[in-house]
């Protein structure tokens, strides 16, 4: 087997690149290595989510493609900034500026040969690319006296949106970059798609923003008390558990049996409470006023005569949406998609609706003319 390296008919200078590329390799591998796990580690201190992190080695074909074309141009291995390559690939555009603060606070950046791609577009132009930072491992960062060279090489950090990502994907597969290659009503085509994907950039970075800051008003909202202006939904209902507003009931019903109180999510509930028409936090707040005495008369029914000292603390809120139910002519079929709701669709459920139905019977307010 021949082993020989190949020859790709580069003049003695770009060969003796080459050449050094080749002895490099180890390091480059390396330097990718650690280059990987550093922007894992910091975006996942940093609490931010990404499509994905991905490293390469430029490949021995590429740099010598690339030597033919501008070899000239290098003095040494070392300018060439790009033999090693991370791409971070986030959901939104704000999170480019995001994980560039990061990447500038643990490297070194070479602001001389960085450059941000986004602002090189004219105006009637609606191509745009990624964020490239070229940078270093400082000390540090990573330090190993028996090989100082990671230290020096250059490296390149890409950084872009998914659709960003795709634009990029597609020029480069369509051969668009030259924008002399594609004929012209395909090239028309082709800035049709950039300017669609720009726009969905945009507004999915609206959209977010738009839903952040609902959220904020409808958490303080609900912390307020003002629960007539709040909407009913998970992002609302949540911030309204957060209060504990069924703490109140459920400890009342641990004390029948001296019970203790197991903690359990009553956001499951909230599709019933949907089902059942409820809009706006104040509806949730008005049923566990007007129904808050009946859903412990309820318990007391259930759990009166019984041994059973655990109980899980959303059964103050299941008990006051049973209460709801009866009061409002659900009765067992209420009952049943209450249940089908919460657990799926089980035969269990007709028999459980029906033992709640006979515990409620003689209860006040199952005779009360509502």
């Amino acid at each position: 087997m021949d082993d020989a390296p190949k020859d790709y008919g580069l003049d003695l200078h770009c060969t003796l690149i080459l050449e050094e590329y080749r002895e490099m390799l180890p390091v480059f591998n390396k330097v990718r290595d650690i280059v990987l796990d550093q922007l894992r580690k910091t975006l996942d201190e940093a609490g931010l989510i990404v499509s994905n992190v991905v490293g390469r080695i430029k490949s021995e074909e590429s740099l010598a493609g690339k030597l033919e074309l501008k070899g000239a141009k290098y003095r040494t291995l070392g300018d060439i900034t790009d033999i090693v390559g991370a791409r971070v690939v986030t959901f939104y555009s704000e999170d480019v500026d995001k994980l560039s603060s990061l990447v500038e606070k643990h490297f070194d950046v070479d602001w001389g040969t960085s450059v941000d791609k986004r602002k090189l577009h004219a105006l009637d132009s609606f191509g745009y690319d990624s964020l490239h930072y070229i940078c270093r491992i400082p000390e540090s960062v990573y330090k190993d006296s028996s090989c100082p060279a990671i230290n020096t090489i250059p490296f390149e950090i890409q950084m872009r949106t998914v659709l960003q990502h795709a634009w990029a994907t597609i020029s480069h597969d369509a051969g668009y970059k030259s924008g002399i290659e594609v004929p012209k009503e395909h090239l028309r085509n082709l800035n049709r798609l950039a300017g669609l994907l720009e726009l969905a950039d945009e507004q999915f970075s609206n959209i977010r923003s738009s839903l952040n800051d609902y959220r904020r008003k409808a958490h303080s909202l609900v912390e307020s008390g003002k629960f007539d202006e709040v909407l009913l939904d998970g992002d609302t209902f949540k911030s309204y558990l957060e209060l504990k507003p069924f703490d109140f009931l459920i400890k009342k019903i641990a004390m029948i049996n001296q019970a203790e109180i197991q903690r359990t999510s009553a956001m499951p509930y909230l599709k019933v409470l949907k089902e059942l028409g409820f809009n706006t936090i104040a509806d949730v707040e008005k049923m566990k006023v007007e129904c808050g005495d009946d859903a412990y008369q309820l318990a007391v029914s259930q759990l009166g005569g019984t041994d059973i000292d655990i109980i899980v603390s959303s059964v103050a809120i299941q008990d006051l949406i049973t209460v709801y139910i009866l009061r409002n002519g659900g009765g067992k079929k209420g009952l049943e998609r209450m249940y089908e709701i919460l657990v799926g669709q089980s035969s269990y459920n007709a028999v459980r609706a029906r033992q709640v139905i006979e515990a409620a019977a003689s209860l006040p307010f199952m005779r009360r003319d509502f």
